[in-house]
């Protein structure tokens, strides 16, 4: 048995994200290849089907704002329960009072994810609703095994915990199953927080993940291991023929640069672009592509930048996607023969004509479902240099790395 994805059985998902973090200042906010830790969360919840609302609970503006370009709903939790010793529970209990008293809302199951796991997988959280509803149970948690010999270590003794040190088993003959709850998903009903204060009571069930998927983010030398995991996720290649592709076409701030920019005292403006990004344009040059910069931008610095990099710029456009087919047809070129690079709702209307719409990984929600490709690197950050390996590849180059992610 399943819950069924419609309006019968009301999911919420519910993320506790406060500003506060002592281990990890503003952890939260973190960007791990290119998104703030708490999108990982949000993006997981929006792609769960059967979820009807994504609300984060927050005492923190910028974890507000955050949140609600990545689609999330945001609920504003008191001071009172945002300290370091604050729990998850009360904060639960909050946003789900909140919904209530303001809306008269009351979900059916409350889907709690913590940020700290971005490495779930979204069909991680809708198998985990499935097996609470298989089980018919009230509350589930998200859990790995632990594989190996167990031992309790006590103030004055060390106890086995699974197996007998007298006749010492294979690993894989070990009878008894531990698990560890791992922190990624819960699942419960209101009733359980609200009659136990915990979010897990009446009957409990657990949904087994992999280790591999279960780090969290706890402490700082954590940051790199989980942001080194997640750019070795290899999804199958897309269906994306790039060895047609004869032109490459950039939006210029958040792609060739990190969408800041630097302004001094006297108003001059400086932007942070990188350097691979550089030579990666320059192997395509080589190799015969034409590569070009279309952007809304007005500003020197944009086309001083195009300049050194030798490539069409075209700025101060305000309609970019004429410009793009004006330079379709100066070269007789396809849509099909055009690979476009961005990373806004700027350039939506581009992306949806182009052959191949490719979203840096940083890129705002709106443009992701026109994306056929998403690249691991943030804009300003080597995502330029990331598109030129696999548009070489495709011609046959051996490039020096190569890392794709579909959307």
């Amino acid at each position: 048995m399943t819950l069924p994805s419609n309006n019968r059985v009301r999911l919420l998902a519910l993320i506790p994200a406060r500003g506060g973090s002592k281990g990890i200042p503003r952890k939260n906010l973190r960007l791990l290849c290119g998104k703030p830790l708490v999108a990982y969360s949000i993006e997981a919840a929006r792609q769960t089907p059967g979820i009807e609302r994504v609300v984060v609970s927050t005492d923190d503006a910028e974890i507000a704002d955050v949140s609600r370009r990545y689609g999330a709903e945001v609920v504003w939790r008191p001071a009172e329960i945002s300290g370091d010793s604050a729990s998850s529970e009360a904060a639960l209990l909050h946003a789900l009072d909140e919904l209530r008293d303001a809306e008269g809302y009351e979900p059916d199951l409350v889907v709690f994810l913590q940020a700290t796991s971005p490495l779930r997988r979204v069909d991680d959280v809708r198998k985990a609703i499935d097996t609470l509803a298989s089980e018919g149970a009230d509350s589930l948690f998200s859990a790995c095994p632990v594989e190996g010999f167990v031992w309790r270590a006590g103030k004055t003794d060390l106890v086995p915990l699974n197996y007998d040190p007298a006749h010492r088993p294979r690993r894989q003959e070990l009878q008894e199953e531990v698990l560890e709850e791992n922190g990624s998903i819960y699942v419960f009903k209101p009733w359980v927080l609200r009659t136990y204060g915990s979010r897990l009571g009446g009957r409990i069930a657990v949904y087994r993940m992999s280790r591999l998927h279960s780090f969290q983010v706890d402490e700082p030398a954590d940051l790199e291991l989980v942001e080194r995991l997640l750019a070795l996720r290899r999804p199958a290649a897309p269906q994306v023929d790039l060895a047609c592709i004869r032109l490459l076409v950039l939006d210029f701030d958040g792609v060739l640069t990190d969408n800041r920019v630097l302004v001094n005292e006297e108003g001059l403006e400086a932007v942070l672009c990188d350097r691979a990004d550089s030579l990666g344009i320059a192997r395509l040059r080589a190799a015969g592509l034409e590569v070009a910069v279309i952007s809304t931008e007005a500003n020197s610095v944009v086309r001083a930048r195009c300049a050194k990099l030798g490539i069409q710029c075209t700025d101060g456009c305000h309609d970019k996607l004429q410009a793009l087919q004006r330079m379709a047809a100066a070269r007789s070129l396809q849509p099909r023969n055009i690979a476009y690079l961005g990373n806004d709702v700027n350039d939506a209307d581009c992306m949806r004509w182009v052959g191949v719409p490719i979203a840096v990984a940083d890129a705002a929600p709106a443009v992701w479902p026109l994306a056929k490709l998403v690249t691991s690197r943030p804009g300003g950050r080597g995502a330029v240099r990331e598109v030129s390996e696999w548009l070489l590849a495709a011609r046959g180059q051996a490039p020096e790395h190569s890392t794709r992610e579909v959307r």
